[in-house]
């Protein structure tokens, strides 16, 4: 039978509670150790997607050696141009992309395992890098995501064949949606702004 003598509960067997609780609490603070195989993941695509992106960029800027040549036609000029157009939205596209999985790498660092001492040290450091807590984390992904959308969208519209004035209609629609996006984010970060 256990007894209480005043400081720790003493077991018959001779144990301490208390030491039984540091090392499983220990055991429960070191789990979140784990997260490293993210950011190592999330670090890892990035740098793949900011190969995959200047890799296009660098055959894009290529094949576009023969845009100013005086022999192609206007017909294949513009094709030219509306495949370079294409091709640069796409691009885009991949370094934001990139660009969340480095966010999103440094942020659950930052979260689960230690503060960058570098990031924080620096006077170059940019504020997007610097995450506090999970909001901060999910604003910031959120932010790069909608433009990513946005992209999307824009690289969409310059494939679409339009038929008709109702085209048009779902085009206007479809950027006055996007404009009402940008500023409900924009107000939601001044009301943020306003209540800190």
């Amino acid at each position: 039978m256990d007894h209480y003598d005043g400081g720790d509960l003493v077991t018959p067997i001779g144990g301490n509670v208390k030491n039984v609780e540091r090392i499983f609490e220990g055991l429960i603070w070191n789990s979140r150790l784990v997260v490293i195989f993210a950011v190592i993941a999330s670090i890892a695509a990035a740098l793949g997607m900011f190969y995959i992106a200047t890799v296009d960029t660098v055959y894009m800027l290529v094949h576009l050696v023969h845009y100013a040549d005086p022999t192609v036609s206007d017909v294949a000029r513009k094709s030219m141009h509306d495949a370079a157009i294409g091709h640069v939205v796409g691009i885009v596209d991949g370094y934001l992309l990139a660009t969340v999985l480095l966010i999103f790498g440094l942020g659950l660092y930052e979260l689960f395992i230690s503060k960058i001492d570098q990031a924080a040290a620096s006077e170059s450091s940019s504020n997007v890098l610097l995450i506090r807590n999970l909001d901060d984390l999910k604003a910031r992904l959120a932010k790069v995501i909608l433009m990513i959308l946005i992209v999307s969208f824009f690289e969409r519209v310059l494939t679409i064949p339009f038929h008709g004035p109702l085209d048009l209609l779902y085009l206007a629609a479809g950027i006055a949606l996007i404009g009402l996006a940008l500023y409900l984010t924009h107000a939601s970060e001044e009301q943020k702004g306003r209540t800190q």
